[in-house]
């Protein structure tokens, strides 16, 4: 199991993107395989996860960064089967998201929250058959979707609604507060 992934990493090393020139480059100017330097700026980055300030911020740029560049890179693309993976990736990115909002506070004082948090993210985002959010989203997310799908298009439509309802008493309510305004002014000139 370990020898697979350390041969899929260094072949994801070796392929054209932008992180395997720039191992490429650190590794002609030191001499140190790229496979070296990868683990070693994955332990560094895993020890600062663990123990680190704003440990948070690193993590959510992990699983934001990477992930928003290579979506712009797939919307730009002529292939739209990479556009489906990276959507995939996004509706998984935001339930977690939400579902952290709500634990977050009891999560972050455990200590390899971070870490198992990252590890999740770099799941989700692997570039392999066992990719996290293509199995969250194909075992989990699509079928209650399907199932509900007619509930919660009534739920969408009722929002809308009401926030388009919403909108139209602000607006009133701003024009008869500036109507006032402009009202009192003259009053009082």
């Amino acid at each position: 199991m370990a020898s697979s992934v350390m041969q899929r990493l260094e072949k994801f090393l070796q392929e054209k993107n932008l992180l395997a020139d720039l191992l490429g480059k650190i590794e002609s100017k030191t001499g140190v395989k790229r496979l070296y330097i990868a683990l070693a700026f994955i332990a560094i980055i895993s020890v600062y996860l663990v123990i680190g300030y704003a440990a948070s911020l690193l993590c959510n740029l992990i699983g934001f960064v990477y992930p928003a560049y290579i979506s712009i890179k797939a919307i730009e693309s002529p292939d739209k089967d990479d556009d489906t993976l990276w959507l995939m990736y996004w509706v998984v990115y935001g339930l977690f998201s939400v579902a952290e909002f709500f634990s977050d506070i009891f999560l972050s004082w455990f200590p390899f929250y971070y870490i198992l948090k990252c590890t999740f993210l770099v799941w989700c985002m692997a570039p392999t058959s066992t990719n996290g959010s293509q199995m969250i989203y194909k075992r989990f997310i699509r079928p209650f979707f399907l199932k509900h799908e007619a509930k919660l298009d009534e739920i969408v439509k009722n929002v809308g609604d009401r926030a388009s309802e919403a909108t139209d008493t602000i607006k009133e309510n701003v024009k008869k507060a500036t109507a006032n305004i402009i009202f009192e002014e003259k009053k009082s000139t």
